[in-house]
């Protein structure tokens, strides 16, 4: 299949998330080995990096809507093998749609042109009509409903597209989505296996189990949808998800232990799980994409950034930022979601968190410990700008000036935050300010010392001093930053700076580039003129003598590839590149990739370990084939598919 159309009518205008290394690519391919320049760490040996994206397989019409969280999820790895023959290590790549109900619906009728479901430009664009989000939703939700008649390959059941992240739990690697349950995948090849409830998964044998995430009752479809950023604590191997809904309670919550995956029936008692909590407090829809979790704690964001289709009915876009509202942080022991305490802030947006963590102290009398406070690490943005940024439209003017005193200037930046929880009743925050004026988004860290008080936060930035300017584009990173937040956060509790708007280091990026200190807390790798990076994830060396000992992975793409119309060059290619994460100065390793990868969402190292001990699988899922219809040849099977093809068409 092309990677894009050659018709110059249907490429303009064009959509900034469609052109460049931003377009879709319709190329997959198995495991195929790459040549590399530099030394590939052993500790690799085994394990393989993947990233997730949303590539629309449906992508025909170049001047529909479009946002860059939308599309088909498309999984993007890098397995090291080792060659048993000279012990050396192999990199080799493989690209797959992950197989959902929606991909393989889409591409079983070939009259849809363009992606299935409503753009998230469409539903937040304040310029779009109640008429028109409704025939949107009414033409998705008429498509389902027809992939549910006869002459369908795939009836949908469950509308996520896997698009967003990657998370490994009790022997699966998982592909998530806010709009459904994680959907399990097989490591090294990203085949796609199915379905995971929190109970059982689909494409397992012995797959017996309760009816997990979603419960019973008329609800249950949308108690399912799982926050695409679960967390797994590393100790207890515990999966912590949220679930968001368009009804009261509008926010569930779940707890899954790990189970022993040598077990007959390869599942976990009733007992092991923690399903569909309610967590009280929250008052209306909301758009929630993260969270934090600390070792005893887990804090819900209750954001002034609603999701909520019964905002129509208000003339309001069905996504929508109050700058007026308030930013709410909801704290509650890990398996108490009923002693929720909220603390109050000021308008914000944050779409992913770094860390959190708590502080214990020592009662001196009992010499009893007490949890004084829960600390979160929060890429927070001043505004949704990017929510509409992110599908080439402008952000709307508030109807009503924000107070003097709470403008801020357009940025995303590392936060700091404090929830002292140590006192009933005082429900404060005790800090909250930036650790650096730089901006900083797509977190990562040392797994391994996630919900405790890590050294250092990795992350993506961009030489413009502000984010802002960043955001009157399509968003590219030219720069990782590692960050000693230890030094930062302590630093800042000895001289606060102005809570909310402050800032511990208010240097730019290119005064840290230039920084002669070798000691340093904030440390820059810059990418070439002309190349740019995707989020990076971290790999630790087994035998490291610190916790910043290790490696950031990256796929990275040299734009000198595009042609004069901006588009890239049949043949452009990406690269993954392995940086020394102690320095951030060294590439170690280059492997160049036999196609280009589009700049996407979020990746995940899997280890030799997390590879090796995946759960028996029992089938996969694949595309339907024309034999499986079986023949029809009467006049009134002839009439229905001319019918449905009809159909099929007008809803194109």
């Amino acid at each position: 299949m092309a990677e894009t159309t050659n018709d110059p009518s249907r490429r303009k205008p064009a959509h900034p998330y469609l052109s460049g290394n931003f377009a879709p690519i319709q190329r997959v391919q198995p495991l195929v080995a790459c040549s590399y320049t530099g030394i590939i760490p052993v500790d690799l040996a085994g394990g393989e990096y993947v990233r997730n994206g949303g590539n629309p397989v449906a992508n025909e019409s170049l001047g529909r809507d479009a946002h860059w969280f939308d599309g088909d999820g498309m999984l993007t790895g890098v397995a090291f093998t080792l060659d048993g023959e000279k012990g050396e290590i192999q990199p080799k790549f493989v690209n797959q749609y992950v197989l959902t109900d929606v991909f393989i619906s889409t591409v079983t009728s070939p009259s849809i042109t363009t992606p299935l479901l409503p753009s998230i430009a469409t539903l937040v664009n304040p310029l779009s009509s109640l008429l028109t989000i409704t025939l949107r939703i009414l033409r998705t939700l008429l498509l389902v409903l027809l992939s549910h008649l006869p002459g369908s390959k795939q009836g949908i059941k469950k509308i996520s597209v896997a698009n967003t992240a990657l998370v490994y739990h009790d022997g699966r690697a998982l592909a998530t989505c806010e709009s459904g349950p994680p959907m399990r995948i097989a490591l090294p090849e990203l085949e796609t296996v199915g379905w995971y409830n929190g109970e059982k998964c689909e494409g397992e044998p012995h797959a017996i189990g309760g009816l997990g995430f979603g419960g019973k009752g008329p609800l249950s479809f949308f108690r399912e949808w799982t926050t695409a950023h679960p967390r797994v604590d590393p100790d207890s191997k515990e999966l912590l998800l949220f679930h968001s809904t368009f009804v009261p309670p509008y926010v569930h919550y779940s707890v899954v232990k790990p189970s022993d995956i040598k077990s007959a029936h390869g599942s976990s008692s009733s007992s092991d799980r923690f399903h569909n909590a309610a967590v009280p407090g929250i008052q209306s829809a909301k758009m929630m994409h993260d969270f934090g979790v600390s070792k005893n704690h887990t804090v819900i964001m209750d954001l002034p950034l609603s999701l909520d289709p019964l905002n129509l009915a208000k003339n309001t876009p069905v996504v929508a930022y109050d700058p007026h509202g308030r930013s709410r942080f909801g704290v509650f022991p890990r398996y108490s979601p009923d002693k929720v305490r909220w603390f109050e802030t000021r308008a914000c947006c944050i779409f992913h968190t770094a860390n959190s963590w708590d502080s214990v102290t020592v009662d001196s009398t009992s010499g009893k410990e007490r949890i004084e406070s829960v600390n979160m690490l929060a890429c927070r943005l001043t505004s949704a700008s990017l929510v509409f940024s992110a599908g080439a439209l402008a952000a709307p003017v508030p109807t009503k000036a924000v107070p003097e005193e709470e403008k801020e200037e357009e940025q995303c930046r590392l936060y700091y935050y404090e929830f002292c929880v140590g006192f009933q009743g005082r429900d404060v925050i005790r800090h909250q300010w930036a650790l650096s004026a730089i901006p900083f988004e797509f977190p990562a860290l040392r797994e391994s010392s996630s919900m405790t008080f890590a050294k250092y936060i990795y992350g993506c930035s961009v030489s413009d001093s502000s984010f802002g300017a960043a955001l009157g584009r399509a968003v590219k990173m030219n720069a990782l930053v590692k960050m000693d937040v230890e030094r930062l956060i302590k630093r800042g509790k000895s001289d606060p700076p102005t809570a909310i708007s402050g800032c511990v280091d208010n240097r730019n990026v290119d005064e840290i580039v230039n920084s002669k200190h070798a000691d340093d807390p904030i440390k820059v790798f810059s990418m070439p003129e002309g190349w740019y990076a995707q989020e990076c994830s971290f790999v630790a060396r087994q035998d490291g003598t610190s916790e910043d000992d290790g490696w950031l992975l990256s796929y990275v793409f040299d734009e000198s590839q595009l042609q004069a119309d901006g588009e890239c060059r049949p043949g452009a290619r990406s690269e993954l590149w392995i940086i020394d994460s102690k320095s951030m100065r060294k590439v170690i390793a280059k492997i160049q990739l036999p196609q280009r990868v589009p700049y996407g969402l979020h990746g995940h190292w899997f280890s030799k370990g997390d590879v090796q001990n995946q759960r028996p699988i029992e089938r996969l899922r694949s595309l339907p084939s024309d034999a499986k219809m079986g023949p029809k040849s009467s006049f009134l099977w002839q009439a229905w598919m001319a019918l449905r093809r009809s159909l099929e068409l007008s809803l194109a």
